[in-house]
């Protein structure tokens, strides 16, 4: 098994093509980008290739139905997966990375996607490799920025959190149809620390991001909101919400959600493609910044008041780099033996707000973070 060969499946699209990107800075790697379609993973293998000092091959890979034999010769030391959606992926793709004796690491954003990863916990331990989901924004990140700030509280009660990429920003279609399979449906959460239902898209907030205009924001479903009240005992209200840029196509999708939610429209994954085409078509009217937002709310070890509030900006379109850093910060550390962690487990304590920094520096990624209270 060559001991530095990455597989990334989802390898040309919009965040597989940046953690290809990423990986390939590093000349020891050996990269194989892949997908269901040939011409596009040998398009994406050479442009890469001519700008990058690793060595960089293509290959056809099925995440749904992967082929044992294919993946034991292409010989793996990592499998990345940047397929999606995952919202309608089995584990296909996982179980054969463990069945070869490899690393898996994915992108994936879907809720029981994620949360239920660790059914392949036992098999992957027996095999030796460490299996991990949702190395990316959520709950990857998105636990980096809590776990960083947590030891200012005695008591962490309340996280309101959201993510508004630029409008200049292509989500692909598979991440738009990951998205729209939400739209309008019923959302489990916690509220003052009962059981509470939102709904997507809708829950209307507004949010300022430093040096962008102020947002819209409405509900997500994520892993987040199964695997941190778990994580953080203490919090008894956890609210999440994404947004669109342009105004009026933020209010255009909370529509959307009345319709779905009134039963007229069942398959909102169906207008992925049309919606998108609208989006390419107005790009132009937002601009090349997005921002993400963690604002963190207790009382510290001496029960006064404590809230923190967390930005990250990403300018000249940057934004779409800040999803695969999990992914590339983990790859990297199995790469170089530094993760000795087997199993299969949902992206939580396996990247720290500092390797975030670090996978981000020659970008024009910066954060800022707000104190407010007085520390013991």
């Amino acid at each position: 098994m060559t001991s530095r060969r990455v597989l990334i499946v989802g390898g040309y699209g919009t965040f597989g093509a940046r953690a290809a990107e990423r990986l390939a800075k590093d000349p020891r790697n050996r990269i194989v980008i892949a997908g269901r379609v040939a011409r596009k993973a040998e398009s994406a293998a050479a442009t890469l290739s001519a700008k990058s000092s690793a060595r960089v091959t293509s290959a056809v890979v099925d995440a749904v139905s992967p082929n044992l034999d294919q993946l034991r010769n292409l010989a793996p030391r990592v499998i990345v997966n940047a397929s999606g959606p995952f919202q309608t992926q089995s584990y296909g793709l996982a179980e054969a990375a463990i069945a070869i004796g490899a690393h898996y690491v994915d992108l994936a954003d879907g809720r029981a996607f994620v949360t239920g990863i660790t059914k392949l916990d036992a098999v992957a331990k027996q095999a030796g490799v460490l299996v991990v989901s949702g190395a990316s924004t959520v709950p990857g990140l998105s636990s980096a920025v809590i776990d960083e700030y947590l030891p200012h509280f005695g008591s962490l009660t309340h996280l309101r959190y959201g993510i508004v990429p630029a409008n200049s920003f292509d989500p692909g279609e598979a991440t738009t149809r990951s998205i729209l399979g939400y739209v309008g449906r019923p959302i489990a959460t916690i509220r003052d620390g009962k059981p509470h239902q939102v709904f997507g898209w809708q829950n209307l907030a507004r949010h300022h991001f430093p040096g962008m205009r102020t947002c819209w924001l409405g509900a997500c479903d994520i892993p987040d909101l199964d695997l941190f009240p778990a994580r953080y005992p203490t919090l008894k209200t956890i609210t999440f919400g994404a947004g669109v840029e342009v105004g009026f196509m933020h209010l255009g999708m909370w529509g959307l959600s009345w319709i779905v939610r009134a039963g007229l429209l069942r398959q909102p994954e169906r207008l992925a493609r049309p919606l998108l085409a609208v989006k390419r078509r107005l790009r132009f009217l937002g601009a090349d910044i997005g921002g993400m937002f963690v604002e963190l709310v207790g009382t510290d070890s001496g029960g006064r008041a404590k809230r923190i509030l967390w930005h990250m900006i990403a300018a000249n379109s940057h934004g779409p780099y800040v999803p695969q850093v999990p992914a590339t910060s983990i790859t990297n550390k199995l790469l170089d033996g530094s993760i000795a962690t087997t199993g299969s487990i949902p992206c939580l304590g396996l990247m720290s707000l500092a390797d975030f920094k670090s996978g981000t520096a020659d970008l024009d990624i910066t954060t800022s973070v707000e104190i407010e209270g007085v520390d013991q």
